[in-house]
């Protein structure tokens, strides 16, 4: 059973996630592959300009689920870092 101090702890985790290469690189690919998902799933509502609070919201995660995804690896990928050595 893994323990907390197996994978460095919460906090340890958080504190990698804050970093401001971890978010300076997940704002960066937020920026590239948001738009491209917002439009691909949000085509027809964008081209009928049928803009609403709930597209709004759709939009936002679209971009907030990158933006998730790399923090959490380059997280993953400095605690992996420094437990190697």
């Amino acid at each position: 059973m893994a323990t907390g101090n197996q994978f460095g702890g919460g906090r340890h985790f958080l504190y990698h996630w804050f970093r401001r290469e971890t978010v300076r690189r997940a704002l960066k690919v937020a920026g590239i592959v948001g738009p491209i998902l917002t439009v691909i799933n949000q085509y027809d509502l964008l081209w009928n300009l049928d803009f609403s609070p709930r597209l709004g919201f759709k939009i936002a995660l679209t971009f907030l689920v990158p933006y998730s995804v790399s923090s959490y690896s380059s997280a993953r990928a400095y605690m992996d870092k420094e437990r190697s050595g």
